[in-house]
């Protein structure tokens, strides 16, 4: 049976959470994107008001929120009026705490001095531009609606707007791609001296046009080798220009640029999430939302949840998941986290040996080649029952 708004229970937060809100519409849809979105504005305003709704079955539920992320979707496509009206609805409801982390992603053709003059009233200190790459034709292969002339402009008008604290997104492991030609990539975004860059290989989803390709064989996915070349060629290359590596996709030019709302992810603290597709966490039980406006939106309108799914973690899943998700971090996992494991010692020696950890004031932390088999280290330390 579904639940209605008001017999929905939540337990107090022990840490500051962030706040998620999910913009599922997009100008185009990019062949290799599995996030959810629509190219449906039509449906900008029920989305707008079943975002009221939602907000505020969670409205006493909450303390101030440290971060607020927009992601999507592409949230930089939304008008004016409507991301006025987004955030009304975001202050009635919620408090964001003094020197909150303010994140907006945005695509470089929706960039104007008006938008962004908008976004600074708004209180956005940060922007995730989705460049993905600096060569037209790999634009073109990525199916992006922008050009590299257009990165360059819109990243010279964001500095100009005052935003000090920008983030690029970038993609490799493309078809026909070397090492040299990703290098030049990088070369290229290095020139513009973002505070923040992320790094991902492309990836295959399989209900994309992309993963369809793949699957038949019209489209050849990066080998396992050359994954790795290219990952530990980024990891000397940006760390040498002095970026810290603190996530298995992310660099950032200091700790104090580190997307502090990803690492809430990272590090299980808890975050709501509001919107269509978006998960919320609250320590120890997940939950998520219809991945549909319509159904989203039909919910609402009806006086029920939107929650189309939840799950609650068990000690050993939440130990496992503090594994899977350390890993992924330059910080690594408490020690006594591995202590529980009856192997431990074994396989920290057998892992440190192998170049793939170290063990530093309590932590065991994994190294750039670790980053690379991320995924598999928690694996080792898992019950076999």
């Amino acid at each position: 049976m579904r639940e209605s708004l008001s017999s929905l229970a939540f337990r107090p937060w022990p840490l500051t959470p962030g706040l998620y809100v999910h913009i599922p519409f997009c100008k185009t849809k990019c062949p290799y994107c599995d996030f959810y979105s629509i190219t449906d504005d039509g449906l900008v305003a029920s989305y707008l008001a079943g975002l009221d709704a939602e907000a505020r079955l969670y409205c006493d539920q909450f303390p101030a929120f440290d971060t607020l992320y927009l992601g999507g979707g592409t949230p930089s496509w939304l008008s004016e009026a409507h991301f006025v009206e987004l955030m009304q609805v975001l202050h009635k409801y919620f408090t964001l705490a003094p020197e909150s982390e303010i994140t907006l992603e945005a695509n470089p053709d929706d960039i104007t001095r008006e938008k962004l003059t908008l976004w600074r009233e708004l209180g956005f200190n940060r922007l995730s531009l989705g460049a993905q790459s600096f060569d037209d034709t790999e634009l073109r292969f990525l199916g992006r609606r922008h050009t590299a002339a257009q990165t360059h402009a819109a990243i010279e008008v964001i500095w100009a707007a005052g935003f000090a604290n920008l983030g690029l997104d970038l993609i490799y492991g493309l078809p026909g791609q070397t090492l040299a030609t990703w290098r030049r990539t990088l070369e290229m975004a290095l020139r513009k001296k973002p505070e923040h860059l992320s790094c991902y290989q492309l990836t295959l989803a399989q209900d994309t046009p992309m993963g369809r390709e793949a699957a038949q064989g019209n489209l050849i996915p990066l080998a396992e080798e050359s994954q790795r070349e290219f990952f530990l060629a980024i990891d000397r290359f940006l760390t040498r220009q002095g970026y810290l590596h603190y996530e298995v996709a992310n660099f950032a030019r200091g700790e104090e640029f580190s997307c502090r709302h990803n690492q809430k992810y990272w590090t299980r603290v808890p975050y709501l999430g509001l919107g269509p597709g978006a998960h919320a966490f609250d320590g120890r039980r997940r939950w998520w939302n219809f991945s549909s406006v319509e159904q989203y939106c039909g919910s609402l309108r009806e006086g029920l949840s939107p929650v189309a799914g939840t799950e609650t973690l068990t000690p050993e899943q939440v130990r496992l998941e503090t594994l899977y998700l350390g890993f992924r971090t330059s910080q690594g996992v408490p020690l006594a986290v591995m202590r529980e494991h009856p192997q431990s010692a074994a396989v920290l020696a057998e892992l440190a040996a192998a170049g793939l950890i170290r063990v530093e004031r309590g932590r065991v932390k994994p190294t750039a080649c670790g980053l690379v088999v991320a995924d598999g280290l928690p694996l080792r330390f898992a019950d076999e029952t």
